[in-house]
Parts: structure tokens; C-alpha cells; sequence
């Protein structure tokens, strides 16, 4: 995991805040995640988007979870 260790939490940060977000109204991931709760993230797209928009959330986690140990 030392490639973890590598990447900057300024870079970790504006990845959340950008791709993580966008489109800000509402954001994106919020969106895909209520779709997720509810049984309706059916096409490949939707779960595309959930991986695409929640990566760099995964990634802030790992990241804290590393920093915190």
C-alpha cells in the first residue's frame, strides 16, 4: 500500500471535490448511491457512474484509514 502513501491529499482532495461532485446540482454520487438504496442502478451506465463518481471517495478513506494507523 505505499502507493497510497504517494499520493498527495491535496490531489486526493480536489479529486473528490471535482469529479467526486460534478455535476454539483444535485452532485452526482448522491444521486447514484439513492439509485443504489432504492434497486434502481440497473443499466452498465448507472454503475459506470458509480465507479467513476465514488473512486476518488474510496480512495479518500483508504487514504485516512492508512494515515490514521
Amino acid at each position: 500500500m505505499t502507493w497510497l502513501d504517494r499520493i498527495p491529499w491535496g490531489l486526493v482532495i480536489v479529486l473528490c471535490l471535482v469529479p467526486g461532485l460534478t455535476p454539483f446540482a444535485p452532485p452526482h454520487i448522491v444521486e447514484k448511491l439513492g439509485m443504489l438504496a432504492r434497486g434502481e442502478l440497473v443499466r452498465p451506465l448507472d454503475w459506470f457512474d458509480l465507479v467513476l463518481h465514488g473512486s476518488p471517495w474510496v480512495l479518500l478513506v483508504l487514504k485516512g484509514v492508512r494515515t490514521v494507523r
